[in-house]
């Protein structure tokens, strides 16, 4: 049967994938950023999964303030890295896995989450970036991923509850899949940032470790925190945290084993965010 194995977190700034683009990783100014992911990358490399569940908000990029669907399921064979007003990233096609996310919407529709099916959609930097920091400048990536689009941008957003029954939902549908798939969930975006008004550069390191203090130990009653919590605390952008309660949700009951931690302020006005649980 499949299996979820571990779940990654990590910020989705869009200015680190330039930074990576543009052969700037090892500036002044972004060196300690990437210094605090390579544990990540030489763990990714000795723990590559067969399946990526990559969990991450679009930037009017797939969806527009036309449309926004509160989670979007990715079910296609293959997702072109999207054109963000400046081209796009020199990445490789993503490649999707068909078969377990149409199995994983047909579950967690079914347990009464309401799922749009996605066939046909392009992935930008708040899928990439992840990946990019995780795996490297590579040809291809190493394995399948499904994209998996969350609504942080328009209220209203899913609660912290949701979200995290949503991720049990998902370690349900991945149990009852028959194939021995190792697979890993990840959840993006945050940590603490406001790109706008009177708060504009808004960074709270106290809070943010605390947050990440919380979803090791206490994920369950983390998932009650209320939206105006996060966004007095962490920002306007900081809601986006709530999609990492669908990647602690789909862990194992049990206590996990923290791989990896790491955070830095500040990336382009942004807090930077990072863990890696092991399922014990």
């Amino acid at each position: 049967m499949a299996a979820i194995t571990a779940s990654v977190y990590t910020s989705h700034v869009p200015a680190i994938g330039a930074a990576i683009d543009l052969g700037k990783t090892r500036d002044d100014y972004w060196k300690p950023v990437f210094a605090g992911y390579e544990p990540s990358k030489a763990w990714f490399k000795e723990n590559t999964p067969d399946v990526i569940f990559l969990v991450y908000n679009d930037h009017a990029t797939a969806f527009s303030l036309e449309c926004i669907p509160t989670f979007a399921i990715g079910c296609a064979a293959e997702y072109q890295p999207a054109d963000e007003g400046w081209g796009p990233r020199p990445v490789p096609v993503v490649k999707g896995h068909p078969e377990l996310a149409a199995h994983i919407a047909q579950s967690v529709i079914q347990d009464d989450f309401d799922l749009t099916i996605v066939n046909r959609m392009d992935v930008d930097h708040g899928l990439t970036v992840p990946m990019s920091l995780m795996c490297g400048q590579v040809e291809q990536w190493p394995c399948a991923v499904i994209p998996f689009a969350v609504n942080v941008v328009q209220y209203p957003v899913p609660s912290g509850r949701r979200c995290f029954n949503l991720g049990r939902a998902i370690r349900k549908a991945v149990s009852l899949y028959d194939e021995p798939l190792k697979i890993q969930i990840w959840g993006t975006g945050g940590m603490s940032h406001q790109l706008q008004g009177p708060r504009a550069g808004l960074i709270n390191k106290p809070w943010d470790n605390a947050f990440l203090d919380r979803l090791i130990a206490e994920p369950d009653k983390l998932a009650d925190m209320p939206h105006i919590e996060y966004v007095r605390e962490a920002g306007s952008e900081g809601i986006e945290l709530v999609m990492w309660l669908i990647a602690r949700g789909a862990m194992s009951d049990n206590p996990p084993r923290v791989a990896h931690r790491f955070y830095h302020v500040p990336a382009s006005n942004t807090a930077v965010g990072h863990l890696i649980l092991e399922n014990s």
